[in-house]
């Protein structure tokens, strides 16, 4: 049994309005085990003995059915999760800045997002399936991987999540 976490793409914010108790029976009726959804904004916990491919895919169509949204999830293993916040290039808890990391599904897509660096003075920095980035407060949807996270290419293989909320999502996801 893996433990994973799934990273809901724009839920609650855009006209996606969930509740996380619903999505938590939602994945629950799916055949997912010990859901546990944290904060508002569509981080889920759930055990499956199935690739993250298949978590996915069954999680998709399982919110989909229920919420007749297009849902696009991305789903890491915790131990993955805690590779990724561990790697963070950048001083995680920086004055009067937002750090971030987005997920990217798509290898096509990750070099895409990670040539935004070079257009740029913005910190961005690729890693391992995902794009560091750190922006002054206030200018997250104005910057250049704002903007560009917006369009409609990178709606179903990206998301992102402040370097707190993945904190919390491995302090839930901790053994106990």
């Amino acid at each position: 049994m893996t433990r994973y976490a799934l990273f809901l793409r724009g839920v609650n914010v855009g006209g996606v309005n969930l509740k996380m108790a619903e999505v938590a029976a939602a994945l629950t009726e799916a055949g997912f085990g010990a859901v546990r959804t944290l904060l508002a904004s569509g981080n889920v916990l759930v055990d499956s003995p199935a690739t993250a491919a298949a978590v996915r895919s069954t999680a998709e169509a399982a919110l989909r059915e229920r919420f007749g949204y297009q849902a696009w999830v991305l789903v890491y293993d915790v131990e993955t999760v805690g590779e990724i916040v561990a790697a963070y290039p950048y001083e995680a808890e920086a004055p009067g800045l937002h750090s971030y990391v987005t997920f990217v599904a798509d290898d096509a897509a990750l070099g895409e997002l990670s040539a935004l660096a070079a257009d740029t003075d913005e910190k961005i920095t690729a890693g391992n399936g995902v794009i560091y980035w750190q922006i002054p407060k206030g200018d997250t949807l104005t910057s250049v991987v704002g903007k560009t996270m917006g369009k409609q290419r990178y709606k179903s293989s990206t998301t992102t999540r402040n370097l707190r909320t993945l904190s919390k999502v491995l302090h839930a996801a901790a053994p106990r």
